[in-house]
Formats: structure tokens, sequence, C-alpha cells
């Protein structure tokens, strides 16, 4: 069961460097307490219930898994306080992939936890040592003031601070041991983490994305996420079937934290990546206008979804909630569609 609050005071509104438009006034516990010593903690980023890092605690020891933008870090750093967890006692700082919501603060937290190392999948550890491309690959959509406002200074980490880990790599914290899983479809520098003690996965951006704010009566939304640069569907498929096979209790997301379901949420997730297929194709047929098919299409796909779901958001709020994700989908589509192209 998830606690309503531990430690601090609610949080009323978006964070001052939210460029959220409309904000709806919200009220979130600074931490979400799970069983089996699993902690949610809201970065900030953007909206508050959008981005989920997430501390595993076992025996006083903890590992944290993404940690949001440079922007996080002090938050989380009152996070592992108000836990009790002492800065010497993080044993590792997990990164799922190097997207800036997720990794973003890695060089800013490296500070803050001399002694703690960073493990991050093969494919993105130039990325940590040297963020520059990131970086400027960022600021080239968002402007170097936006960027800013949304992540902060990104610092690179020493490469000897990081553990490169390959699919199968195993790491014990006080005794619980974490499985860490090769895990594309949204980047190629992804990976997921199975959490034996408490029968759960980290999902990073793998397994979708489900916000809170759409839950009904025993209900939850979920979708994929086609991020742009390296979406491809088919790694995507075979990755959630690769998780839902473990047959987890539940599944730990960025985006935002714990689902249950999940059988029947890879389910929903396989039908709506063939779903995406069929708005590319579409898209294909629209020539110029094919970005304003996606975003349309997108859109009436996840509303219809969001419903069925039970959701009790009117359509309105729900739309402003899923703009973003709207938006980034339809701009990774495309990646993939002029990509797959190129090799066919």
């Amino acid at each position: 069961m998830a606690s309503a609050l531990i430690g601090g005071a609610p949080w009323n509104g978006v964070p001052p460097h939210s460029s959220f438009p409309n904000s709806l006034p919200v009220t979130l516990p600074a931490l979400i307490q799970y069983d089996h010593g699993i902690v949610a903690v809201d970065s900030g980023y953007y909206r508050p219930h959008l981005d989920a890092i997430h501390i595993i605690v076992e025996r006083g020891r903890a590992a944290i898994v993404d940690t949001g933008t440079s922007h996080s870090v002090p938050g989380l750093l009152t996070a592992l306080e108000t836990l009790g967890v002492d800065r010497d006692a993080v044993d590792y700082i997990l990164v799922t992939h190097i997207h800036l919501d997720h990794a973003g603060g890695a060089g800013q937290l490296a500070r803050a936890l001399p002694r703690t190392p960073i493990v991050v999948h093969p494919r993105g550890v130039r990325h940590l040592v040297d963020p520059g491309k990131l970086v400027a690959s960022t600021q080239a959509v968002y402007g170097k003031e936006e960027f800013r406002r949304l992540y902060g200074e990104v610092l690179p980490v020493p490469a000897e601070r990081l553990i490169e880990a390959p699919d199968g790599l195993r790491l014990s914290l006080a005794g619980r041991e974490l499985v860490f899983l090769d895990t594309p479809g949204h980047a190629r520098h992804h990976y997921c983490v199975y959490d034996a003690r408490s029968q759960s996965v980290f999902t990073g951006d793998t397994f979708g994305i489900s916000y809170r704010e759409f839950d009904g009566e025993g209900t939850e939304f979920i979708f994929p996420t086609s991020t742009p640069a390296q979406f491809d569907p088919d790694a995507a498929h075979a990755s959630i079937d690769r998780l839902a096979g473990l047959a987890p209790r539940h599944a730990f997301l960025t985006h935002y934290s714990r689902v249950s379901h999940v059988a029947r949420h890879a389910h929903t997730l396989h039908r709506l990546l063939e779903e995406y297929r069929r708005l590319a194709e579409l898209a294909r047929a629209a020539g110029p206008e094919r970005h304003r098919v996606l975003t349309e299409g997108l859109r009436e796909l996840l509303l219809a979804e969001a419903r069925a779901s039970g959701s009790p958001l009117p359509e309105e709020t729900a739309a402003r909630l899923l703009a973003m994700d709207i938006e980034l989908n339809a701009q990774g589509i495309e990646v993939w569609m002029d990509t797959s192209t190129a090799k066919a």
C-alpha cells in the first residue's frame, strides 16, 4: 500500500521552473512510500506527477533509480534525509537511460554523493562522461534559455564513477538482488531493473507512461512512449514481452510510478504500438501534412483509450495533460518512419 504522505508538506501547484500551461491546482505528497522499502519522489520536472525518481531502501542502504534533472537534486537529497538514509549509505545511482528527464541530474548528484557509483547502459556511458552532444541537441529544440529553465546545468560524470550494465548484470543492495535487463524500443541505451525482493521491475520508459490523474476505480490508463530519436516498435514489443514474462507484481514507471495488472497492461501496450504503426501509414500517405495527421490521430487514440480505461478526467483536462506526450510521440514516430524507410 502507498502512504499518503511521509515527511515534508504537500506540494501545491507546479514547480517554479515548470512551463506547463494552464496548470490545475494539484496537491501531491512529497514522497509516496510503498511496501518493500520503495519510495517515489516527484522530480518536479515540467509539472507535478509527471516524473518520478524511485529510491529502494534495504537495511539502511539505498539505490536511486533515475535522477530527474539538475533541478531535482536538492529535493532528492532532502528526501534521503527525510527517509533517514545517510548520503554515504547510497550504494548505487541507476539511470535507466540517458534522456535528460531521467539522467540530467546525474552529474550534480554525483557531486553530492561522491562515493556512489552510477550504473548506466554501455551505450549511454559516453553521454554521461561528455553530455555536450546531448545538451546541444536538446538546446536546439528548446533554445538555451528554456533549456536552462527546464534542465539546469548538466554536468559530466567522471568515467571512473561509472559501472556499465550489460544485459544480465546482477548487483547486490545489502543482499537484495537487482538484475539489469537490456530493453531497447524506447531507446537503444535503455535498461530495466528487476527487483527480486519486491518481485517488481523498474521500467524507465520501456513499459510506457501511466499518469495517476487518469486512474479510475481500480483501473490504470497506460500508453507507449515513442519519443525521438530511437523509437523502434519491433524492439519495444520484444522488451514488453520480456518484462511481462517475469510475471512481476508491479511495474514502477518513471512517468508515473507504480502500476499493477502488468500482464493486462502489456497487452494494451502491444495493441497501441500497432495503432502507432497504423497512424504512421496514414501519415506517410499525407505527405507534408504527416505531422498534423500524427498529432491528431494520437490525440484521438489516447483520449479514447483514457475513456475506455475509466479515466475520471474531463476530455479537455486529459488533452492538456497529454499534450506534450502527443507531440513528442508524433516526433518519435516521424523519426522512425524516416529511418525505417532509409533502411528499406
